[in-house]
């Protein structure tokens, strides 16, 4: 199994190349501005301009802006405190990014009255007759985020939920999970969760677990799973009236 110091090397790397930063700055006090590049071996979100995000994972924020606004962003920002950093009328929509407590996460317990299946990337196109799980299945061939591992949970011989690690990088794979309406309150999504990431974990790469801040059903599913908040990311922005430079 993986060591939380592997882990935690792994994803101060990976969040690097994604804001265009040095690994030890996420454990700085302090605002940290970069310029938004497309670093190789960046995670494969879409890029556009003029780009604004903010990363936190408690200490300082990371600033990350496109060369177009840096200059404005950084007057903008300015002596701000962290709080200040975040509640700006600039940016919104912020994702709160969980990974797995290494040194407690245990396997949850099931009923019996439940199966689980995993399916390997290779077949992971033939689920995609089955609708209503647009968390977890893609519905398309050669996404920039490679589905890489499915866990279904059948109730009598139907699927009712699924959890899928998608490979967004060399050593971390992202989590989903889509429960139907009629099964859920059950306890099936952290199950799901908690299943997969045991089994990422046992495959060698670093799972994470992402919902929206004010998505607290979400967040509970996480912690139940065996996980803890490790950062925040804010990625909507207000730049509309913004002056390039």
């Amino acid at each position: 199994m993986i060591d939380k110091r592997y882990m935690m090397d792994c994803v101060y790397n990976q969040l690097a190349i994604d804001y265009n930063c040095n690994p030890e700055d996420f454990q700085k006090d302090e605002l940290i501005f970069t310029e938004a590049k497309e670093n190789k071996g960046r995670r494969p979100y879409p890029f556009s301009t003029p780009r604004l995000e903010m990363v936190t994972m408690g200490c300082g924020v990371i600033i990350n802006a496109s060369s177009d606004i840096l200059s404005y962003i950084r007057k903008q920002f300015a002596g701000k405190t962290r709080e200040e950093a975040f509640n700006s009328p600039l940016i919104y929509g912020a994702n709160l990014y969980f990974l797995p407590d290494i040194d407690k996460i245990s396997p949850l317990k099931s009923t019996s009255e439940y199966d689980y299946e995993i399916v390997e990337k290779n077949n992971i196109h033939e689920l995609y007759k089955f609708q209503n799980f647009e968390y977890t299945l893609q519905y398309k061939l050669n996404s920039s985020f490679s589905e890489m591992l499915i866990i279904l949970v059948k109730h009598a011989g139907n699927i009712v939920g699924m959890a899928g690690a998608n490979g967004d990088c060399e050593t971390m794979w992202g989590i989903n999970v889509d429960v139907l309406p009629l099964y859920r309150g059950k306890g099936l999504a952290s199950v799901l969760v908690n299943m997969l990431t045991l089994e990422v974990l046992r495959r060698g790469y670093i799972p994470y677990y992402f919902t929206g801040s004010s998505n607290v059903l979400s967040t509970r599913v996480a912690v139940r799973a065996g996980y803890s908040p490790a950062w925040l990311h804010s990625y909507k922005t207000r730049l509309d009236n913004i002056k390039t430079i």
